[in-house]
This record gives structure tokens, sequence and C-alpha cells, in this order.
């Protein structure tokens, strides 16, 4: 058997790590000469390669053989595991650093270490993992390689890393020409630097081969043919097909098993074993009702492993289903037990997630930890023929000595030095506190703000308008604080159909001064549907319907051409960050429709009226 290293690489959206993660394959022989690569191999899912970004962790595995040091001409197998970035899908993160012993921290070597970085550094490092730093993209034109790896030591040293830590490598590279370097000064060659900083700076797997069985499930995948397969890291012992198991409960049940069949990877491939040792990162069948985070042991001596703890979520959504007039017209999956179903399915395969019942059949709440993992959620489903409508994210609020807390972010935001003054005041109008403010000399500045989860809920479109597209914005949960007070949600009314049919060409050309609407003539709509944002605050009811009146007589002005606006289609997550607490998300697999909760405008206006009541109560 060749000698296992087991790392992660881990980094920020955006930094590259799937794209080295492609050259490492490449450049290690997995792939042959002849074979045609696409870009970003490992993003498999359709969402993750439209999106640009690593949502669901993934392993995969190459060889090497060092030329030089006490490992010389020994093979070795590294199983590399490419972590999601962003902090919304925490729950992959923490999973997957279980079944690593090092990591490999990629940073921008212009933007440095962003929120996500830390996030992740801060999971690592509590768990004693041995770091590679990887500074990349230092072709860029404005690329400060140096000043980001003080910054990257100032980050290792404010995270507590203690002295073994402190004491990483750093290599200097381009992930996407595959080159790199271990000295500024010395050119660029290939990733061999890189393999070689992980064979010697990786500590091997420590566990024993011949103690009992101690297998932690990081991930269940289903199979059409092999039913679920539990992946995941043995700790200890050997894992064999054919092997009797006992699978091991959070609530510290134990249930027989047999394990029917094993794979382990080589490059993106899974291959069939009889058996494994400590230290491999496996897949075994036959593992039915094993959840993640448990663990499987020994049936004649179980010594299970402690489940794995996952962050708690700060934000709930409202999943029902969907009784819009439209309803059933697209989806294939649309009752109650649809919805039930599937969600309670995303809740055991995903740790981050949470689902709970309510006293309506209808209705039920998924909560998470932010908006981008919703978002994903519900476009997952849609592309399942799921149909169903969602509410505003709601935080999730704590009562500590008998006062409300609510969960608070840290917010990174970078920005032209023009654009200051407009994110401090809006910031400020959403109980944001700026803490901190750097400015490198580039034109640019990073402002460091705590805000209520809250005030950041709608706020990433308004942020692109008001820097022009150019601002960056990341954040991070930064704990429970008491309860800030109102925040504005939303400046602005909407315009609401008062009755169905068409829309019409004639009622746009009139509203349009009023406001910025989301149809276009011949657009089918509802009464209660949400048909455009109304530039005051207040809800404005229309009849889009309209058509000109004809008559014999032709008016001066008759000719003229008048000039029609281009309705807003709202990608998903703007419609999630534009919504009220009044207001729902029609979700189809063909569209995304915005309408009011309650469809009868009088029925809205008693709700109205009571939320009115229940908010001078408070």
């Amino acid at each position: 058997m060749p000698q296992i290293r087991n790392v992660a690489i881990v980094a920020h959206v955006d930094h590259g790590k799937t794209t080295l993660v492609d050259a490492l394959l490449q450049q290690s022989g997995t792939f042959s000469a002849h074979e045609v690569i696409q870009d970003r191999v490992m993003d498999s899912m359709d969402l993750e390669r439209e999106k640009g970004i690593t949502i669901m962790a993934k392993n995969t595995a190459v060889r090497f053989t060092p030329e030089a040091g006490d490992l010389a001409g020994e093979e070795m197998k590294i199983n590399i595991i490419d972590t999601p970035g962003h902090a919304d899908f925490g729950g992959e993160v923490e999973r997957t650093l279980r079944m690593v012993d090092g990591i490999m921290l990629l940073v921008d070597a212009a933007e440095g270490p962003l929120p996500q970085t830390r996030f992740v550094l801060s999971k690592a490092l509590a768990l004693g993992l041995v770091p590679i730093v990887v500074i990349n993209k230092i072709d860029r034109g404005d690329a400060r390689a140096e000043e980001v790896l003080d910054e990257v030591y100032d980050l290792f040293i404010d995270l507590d890393a203690d002295e073994h830590q402190l004491d990483f490598p750093v290599i200097y590279a381009v992930a996407r020409d595959g080159e790199c370097t271990t000295d500024l000064s010395e050119p660029l060659t290939d990733l061999r630097p890189i393999f070689e900083a992980i064979v010697e700076t990786v500590p091997a797997p420590k566990g024993d081969p011949e103690a009992s069985l101690q297998f932690l499930v990081t991930d269940v995948k289903p199979d059409a043919y092999l039913g679920p397969l539990a992946i995941g890291r043995i700790v200890n012992g050997t894992i064999s097909t054919k092997q009797r198991v006992l699978l091991c409960g959070r609530d510290g049940t134990q249930k027989p098993a047999q394990v029917t069949q094993l794979f382990i990877s080589e490059g993106l491939d899974r291959v069939p074993v009889e058996s494994a040792p400590a230290g491999e990162v496996v897949y075994a069948a036959g593992l039915a009702g094993i959840g993640l985070g448990e663990s499987v042991a020994d049936a004649q001596d179980p010594q299970p492993l402690e489940p794995l703890a996952i962050d708690e979520p700060t934000l709930s959504m409202e999943f029902r289903i969907n009784n819009s007039p439209f309803a059933g017209q697209d989806g294939k999956y649309v009752t109650s037990r649809n919805l039930r179903d599937r969600l309670m399915k995303e809740g055991e395969a995903n740790l981050a997630l949470r689902i709970e019942e309510t006293d309506s059949p209808d209705r039920f709440l998924v909560f998470g930890r932010g908006e981008l993992q919703m978002a994903i959620l519900i476009e997952q489903m849609r592309r399942e023929d799921y149909e169903f409508a969602v509410g505003m994210p709601q935080v999730i609020t704590k009562q500590v000595n008998g006062k409300t807390h609510e969960p608070y972010e840290k917010a990174i935001i970078d920005v032209a030095e023009e654009f200051m003054g407009v994110v401090i005041e809006t910031l400020g109008t959403r109980k944001g506190m700026m803490v901190g403010m750097k400015n490198n000399g580039s034109g640019r500045v990073r402002m460091t703000f705590e805000i209520p989860a809250r005030g950041l809920i709608g706020y990433r479109t308004e942020f692109l308008t008001d820097t022009k597209g150019t601002g960056i914005l990341t954040h991070l949960f930064d704990g429970y604080r008491p309860w800030a007070g109102p925040i504005t949600h939303r400046a602005t009314g909407a315009i609401v159909a008062d009755r169905p049919g068409k829309v019409t060409g004639y009622t746009i050309i009139n509203l349009q001064e009023r406001g910025q609407l989301f149809v276009s003539p011949t657009d089918q709509v509802y009464n209660g549907m949400i048909v455009g944002e109304n530039a005051r605050d207040e809800d404005m009811e229309v009849n889009v319907t309209k058509e000109k009146k004809l008559t014999n007589h032709r008016a001066a002005s008759a000719d003229n051409f008048e000039k029609m606006n281009p309705a807003k289609k709202m990608s998903l997550e703007e419609a999630i960050e534009f919504i009220r607490d009044d207001e729902l998300i029609e979700i189809t697999p063909n569209h995304t429709r915005l309408r009011k909760r309650e469809l009868d405008p009088h029925e809205r206006k008693r709700a109205m009226v009571a939320r009115k009541a229940e908010a001078k109560g408070d």
C-alpha cells in the first residue's frame, strides 16, 4: 500500500481552488494525454458551473513519487478534498475538515484574506490541521504578494495559531497556467513544489489499521444500483467488503449492517477494493440508515466516535405549497406531501439545514446559514420539477437573560474611495457600525462593519447599484447580540395587479413613470401578483390588462412612437432580497413570480391592520 496524505484545499469564493485542483490532476498524470478535460472538472453540479462556486465538497486522489527527501522514490497517494468557499455552506466545510490532516490555504495575491478565508481557516486551526499557504494569481496587474503574505500571518496570529501552525511553507502560483514557485525572485516552474510541500508538511494519518474499526461518515450519496453510499474517513482499524458492522447513531442507538461494496478514489473515478486501512477515504455501500456525522464501528468490539457538531443556523425561510391561480401549470410535484418528503430528505443529507413542520400541513420552516444556501436549495428543487412558494428570510432570535438577542454579521466591504460615503450612510440606516478601515493606497478602501443579520437582507443589490458594480461585499457570522430595533428592509412599495388577464403595452407605457415594472406585454397575471416596484413607500394596485380605447378620431400625436422601458427580470437571489414579510415568491420549473401573501385585497388590508396592531403591542 502506498503512503497516504489527506489534504483539503480551502479558500474564499473565486480565489482559484477548483482551477488549482484541475492543474494538480493534469500534472499528476491522472488524465491521458489525448483526453479533453473541461475547466473546473471538480464542479460537477450544473449550479456550480453556472455560478462559478463550489457548493458540495468533493474528493479526488492523485499519485506522486518524490525525487528527494526521506521519502524519495516512494509512491504517495494524496487524497485532495475541494471544499466550498462560502460560509453559507459551512456544514460542508466542517464535515470535510474531519477527513484530512492538513489544509492548503489559497489566497488571492491582490484581494488577500477575506472573511470566508477566515471562517474556514478558524475551523481548520481549531482541529489542529497543518497548513500550507498558496498565494495565487501573482500574475495579476494589481498583485501584492508580499503584503498579502503579511496579512496571512496577521490572520493566523489573530486566530491563535500555535507555533507549529505558524511555521507554514509558502508557495506563489498561477493556478490557471499550472505554474508556481517558492521564491518570487525565481522563475515559475510546474506544480511539483506543491506536491512536495504536501508530502513533507502534511502528516501521515495516525490511525491504527489493527485496532477496532472506527469509520466517520461525512457524506451520503445516493446510487441507483448500490443504494446510499456512505463516504468518510477510516479513523482506526480496517474496513472490508462483507464485514459485519454497527451503525452508531447520534441518539446512541446501534444498528447491525454489512458492507456490501467498498470503493476508494483514483483521480475522478471510484475504484472497487476488497479492504482499506486507517487513514483512507472510502465509499461504502450497504450502510442504509447511517446519518451524516455519525460513525460505523466493529460489530464485535464497537467503539463509536463522537458525532460531528455543526454551527447553528441563523436564518429561517417558510416553504409552502403554491396556492396561486397558476398553481399546477408547470410543476410535476405540487402537493404538500411532495414538498414535505423532499425537504425532509434534504434535512437528512445536509447537516447545516434543519427542517421543522408547522401547525399547518401546507407550511414548513427551513433553517439554514444564509440566503445563498437557501437560494441553492430552491434552485435545485425547481430543476427537479417541484412547484412551491417561499417567504422572506427571517433571522433566528434567542432569549438571553429575558432579553431578545439576534445574530450579527461582520461585513467586509472593498470599494473605490468615491463610494465610501454612500456605503457608510446606507449601512448606518441598517444599524451597521464601522469598526475598521484600511486604505492600501491603490484607490480602494476596505471597511469592516458589525451589523445585524437583518440589516444585510436585501442589501446586496442596493450595494452593487451604489458602487456601480465594482464593490466587493462579504460577511461572516459574528455571534448574538441584543436586538437592534426596527430596520427598514425596503424603501419602496409594490405595484400589484388587481385582476387577472394579459398585460398590455398601453398600461406599461402609462405605468413605467411610477416605478420599475417586472412584466412585459402579453404576460399573464393574476389578482395579487406583484408586477413592479413602486417608487414610493406604499403599495399600488393597478389594472395592467387595460387596453387603449379605439375611436374614429385620430389625435395629432397618434402616430408618435412611445418608448417602452424593458421589464426588470429578477434572479432568484434578487427576489429573495426584494420581498417583504407580507409577500411570497412563487417558484415553478419555468417561472419565478412575486406575489402578495394574501391575494384578495380585502384580506390584505385586514392582515396589514393586524400586523400594525401587533407591532404596537410589541
